[in-house]
C-alpha cells in the first residue's frame, strides 16, 4: 500500500471513530509504529489531523475568530483565574504586553491595584479598562482596526511593538495545541510575532476549550513560550506533550 491510499485511510478512521490510537492504525494497516508515526506527522503537518498522546484526532478547525462580545461570556471563571495567576507572575516596575484578547483583558482587571507597570496594548478594551481603573502607564499601539475585535493588528502596530523592549509579553490565542498557537485572521501574526521578538520573557494565556483546535494560520510556534498558564481542565493528554516541550504549565 502506497502512502496516499494510508493517509486515505487513516483519515477515514479518524473521521469515522474521532479518535484512533496507533495501535489500532498498525494493525489495521498492517505496517510497523514508526510508518504510522511518519504518516499521521505527514498529515498534521497538512492540519488534517492532531496528534494526541498515543493516537490521532481529528482536526477541529475554527474557521473565524468570534467578536469581542461573543467571546465575552465565553469560560469567563476559567480566563479570570488565569488573569489572577499570571498577574502574580509580574515583577514590580515591569513593562508587559497584553495582546488583545479576554483573557488578557482578565489579566487587566487583576492590575487594577498595580501602579508601577507600563502596559503596552493593542487592545482598545484593555486600553479604557485601564485608563479608568489604573495608575499604570500606557502606551497603545496603534495600527488598522479590528473592529469585531476592538483591537489593532497590521505592520503598524507590529512596528509599534519593534521600537520597545519589553519585559513579558502575555499573548492569546484563538486555538493552540503542541505545535503552537493558531489564528484564523492572517492579519494577527506580524503582531503577536513582533511582540514574542522584543519580550525577554513569553506567556501564553488560554483557556483549555481551545487546545487542539486549529486555524488557518500558525502565529507562533509553542518553543516560542516560556510558560502556558490555563485551566485545570486540561486533559492528562495534553500536559504530557506540553512536558515534553520543555514547557512550563501553570493550571489556574
Amino acid at each position: 500500500m502506497i502512502p496516499v491510499e494510508r493517509h486515505q485511510q487513516i483519515l477515514a478512521l479518524v473521521q469515522e471513530k474521532g479518535v484512533v490510537s496507533i495501535a489500532e492504525l498498525t494493525e489495521r494497516l498492517g505496517v510497523s509504529h514508526m510508518t504510522i508515526r511518519r504518516d499521521l506527522q505527514k498529515l498534521e503537518e497538512q492540519d488534517a489531523v492532531m496528534l494526541v498522546s498515543g493516537g490521532v484526532r481529528s482536526a477541529e478547525r475554527l474557521a473565524s475568530e468570534p467578536s469581542h462580545l461573543d467571546k465575552t461570556s465565553m469560560f469567563s471563571q476559567e480566563k479570570q483565574a488565569i488573569g489572577a495567576a499570571a498577574a502574580r507572575h509580574i515583577p514590580l516596575n515591569s513593562c508587559i504586553y497584553l495582546d488583545a484578547g479576554t483573557t488578557t483583558l482578565a489579566l487587566a482587571r487583576a492590575l487594577e491595584v498595580r501602579d508601577d507597570l507600563l502596559v503596552v496594548t493593542n487592545d482598545f478594551v484593555i486600553a479604557n479598562f485601564l485608563i479608568e481603573n489604573s495608575q499604570c502607564r500606557m502606551v497603545h499601539t496603534g495600527g488598522s482596526l479590528l473592529r469585531d475585535n476592538r483591537s489593532c493588528v497590521g505592520d503598524a502596530a507590529a512596528q509599534a511593538l519593534r521600537g520597545l523592549s519589553v519585559d513579558i509579553a502575555f499573548i492569546s490565542a484563538s486555538c493552540w495545541g503542541a505545535r503552537g498557537i493558531f489564528t484564523p485572521d492572517e492579519e494577527k501574526i506580524t503582531v503577536k510575532r513582533a511582540a514574542s521578538e522584543v519580550s525577554r520573557k513569553r506567556v501564553l494565556l488560554a483557556d483549555s476549550s481551545k487546545y487542539n483546535k486549529i486555524a488557518t494560520f500558525l502565529a507562533l510556534p509553542l518553543n516560542r513560550f516560556d510558560g502556558v498558564i490555563t485551566d485545570p481542565r486540561l486533559s492528562e493528554s495534553a500536559r504530557h506533550e506540553l512536558n515534553a516541550l520543555n514547557i512550563e504549565i501553570t493550571l489556574a
